[in-house]
């Protein structure tokens, strides 16, 4: 079936772009592609986008609740290392952690949930 449309941005809603900026390229090491007063762009030249877009009164999801609406997946090599950055860099982990050596779920400076997946 031919597509309909082309998938290019997942967008976070935020209290602070440029804060989740600075985060976000250190996770990904994307640069950012598009900025105004109110949204950043991050990619790395890719098909897919990662935009961060402020909303005023913007509330975080809460961990563990059925209401979480998404949550980002990053593949990693070294599960240990990767969490020790990234708490360095303002993330925090919820205590309700389902993904036992599997997987680890953080929150970004904002809330936002996503897991480390660790590859082999």
């Amino acid at each position: 079936m031919p597509a309909l449309a082309e998938f290019t941005t997942i967008v976070l809603d935020c209290a602070d772009p440029d804060q989740l900026t600075d985060f976000y390229r250190k996770v990904t090491g994307w640069e950012v592609t598009y900025r105004d007063e109110h949204c950043v762009h991050l990619g790395n030249g890719g098909p897919i986008q990662l935009g961060l877009q402020r909303v005023e009164g913007y509330r975080p999801p809460s961990w563990p609740d059925p209401a979480k609406q998404a949550h980002l997946d990053f593949t990693i090599t070294d599960l240990g290392s990767a969490v020790k950055e990234l708490l360095a860099i303002g993330a925090t982990m919820p205590e309700f952690q389902p993904g036992g050596d599997e997987w680890v779920v953080l929150a970004d400076p904002q809330g936002h949930l996503f897991c480390l997946i660790g590859s082999d």
